[in-house]
């Protein structure tokens, strides 16, 4: 009988972290707990204690995979640049095929998040009870996680599609692709709308093709990786098709797979090498905005910067959106305590493990709180609803608003001369 140990992770890849200790300050779950199993070093060691064989694949080891943000702080802080994120992905997908849940965690996760989240009219569906408990205010009579969860829904929500072709304003620049998103879509159509305007007024004309499907972000960093693969191809056939240089991005955590696509198809043989070309026409919107064309507002209002985890770490996009929104803000910009650490969002990681999102999230309120903003700017629909349930919860007068709205509604674009 062969009894060796699967080989779920890239032994090499492991081997990269020597476990110096740079990453433990960058750590949400380990600034919060301390436990050198929460930690990304600690868990690259129950990753390969997993894989070789020393160490069960039971509630305890699942437990500390689990609780990882998948935030990707760890590789920003890295010097041996360990590709943690992908080591994360390939063990939940071992965990998940190996590992069985008690039969919340499989409901939550199966069905109330990757059947309903990826599919923005089940989405929309799925969103209805929530509106109407909380427009009864009936919030109160359900269990503690489900009040959580109906904190989480914002009360306004902006629906719809957008058009096919967006015509571009004066001189045009050429032609961008646009990806709307899941979430985006569902509830914060107003902001793909301001993106796609601000583009337009930069010049561009903007293809929305209607065939886009979910990115595959939420099953990659929920350990299903196939289906993640199944988004990816059918999302890299329908842009092929449309020949551009460009495509754009409104949210972090979507880009942030969507440039992955050529390591996540690496070894197919048919995509490999479209999945790579793909990959590198994805700019998240703040890339592609010239921060040269906007003037400083006039409003004396406050404005602080939250790092959305997937923008600032395994994209390292943290000076462009950063020039943006001080280029607005002008002499009221703040900097953000801690402005990288998680909120605690996560894609759903706030459903999934709300004890340990909910103290990341007051630990992100307090900083914002202690800035004095009346305005929070941030680039990612998690985020987005995370920070502004949490501001509310504390009873602070503060808004949060996405980076595309923010740069939309509180000036006017002005053209280069």
């Amino acid at each position: 009988m062969n009894t060796t140990p699967k080989q779920f992770i890239d032994e090499d890849k492991s081997l990269a972290c020597v476990h110096c200790g740079l990453c433990l300050s960058s750590c949400p779950t380990y600034l919060e707990t301390g436990n050198e199993n929460d930690s990304p070093r600690g868990r690259i060691y129950l990753m390969r204690a997993l894989q070789n064989g020393q160490l069960p694949l039971d509630d305890i080891s699942v437990r500390h995979i689990d609780l990882c943000l998948g935030c990707r702080a760890c590789e920003a802080a890295c010097p041996s640049c360990v590709k943690y994120g992908e080591l994360l992905e390939h063990t939940r997908d071992h965990v998940e095929r190996n590992y069985s849940r008690g039969w919340f965690q499989t409901f939550l996760r199966r069905v109330a998040i990757e059947q309903i989240f990826p599919f923005p009219w089940r989405l929309k569906l799925g969103l209805l009870p929530g509106r109407i408990a909380k427009m009864l205010k009936v919030g109160w009579l359900l269990p503690g996680f489900a009040r959580d969860a109906l904190d989480l829904i914002p009360d306004r929500i902006s629906g719809g599609t957008l058009p096919e072709t967006s015509t571009a304003s004066g001189e045009p620049r050429g032609r961008v692709g646009f990806i709307e998103g899941c979430v985006m879509r569902v509830m914060f159509a107003d902001t793909n709308r301001a993106s796609v305007r601000l583009l337009n007024e930069a010049g561009w004309e903007v293809l929305t093709p209607p065939t886009q499907e979910c990115c595959g972000a939420l099953y990659a960093h929920s350990g299903q990786l196939e289906k993640a693969r199944e988004c990816a191809r059918r999302n890299i056939a329908v842009f092929e098709d449309l020949n551009l240089n460009t495509i754009i991005i409104n949210a972090a955590g979507c880009g942030s797979t969507l440039k992955d696509y050529g390591t996540l198809l690496e070894n197919d043989v048919k995509w490999a090498k479209r999945a790579k070309a793909f990959s590198t026409k994805v700019k998240d919107l703040t890339e592609h905005l010239d921060a040269s064309r906007y003037s400083p507002h006039s409003s004396d209002m406050k404005v602080t910067y939250h790092d959305a985890c997937h923008l600032a770490h395994p994209q390292g996009i943290t000076t462009e959106p950063r020039t943006l929104v001080k280029t607005v803000a002008g002499e009221n910009f703040i900097e953000l305590p801690e402005s990288d650490v998680c909120c605690g969002s996560a894609g759903s990681y706030n459903l999934t493990e709300p004890e340990m999102a909910a103290r990341l999230q007051q630990r992100k309120i307090d900083n914002i709180i202690s800035t004095g903003a009346d305005v929070v700017v941030t680039s990612n629909p998690g985020c987005l609803l995370q920070i502004q349930s949490g501001l509310k919860k504390a009873g602070a007068k503060v808004r949060v608003i996405h980076i595309a709205d923010f740069l939309a509604t509180e000036i006017s674009a002005t053209p280069s001369d």
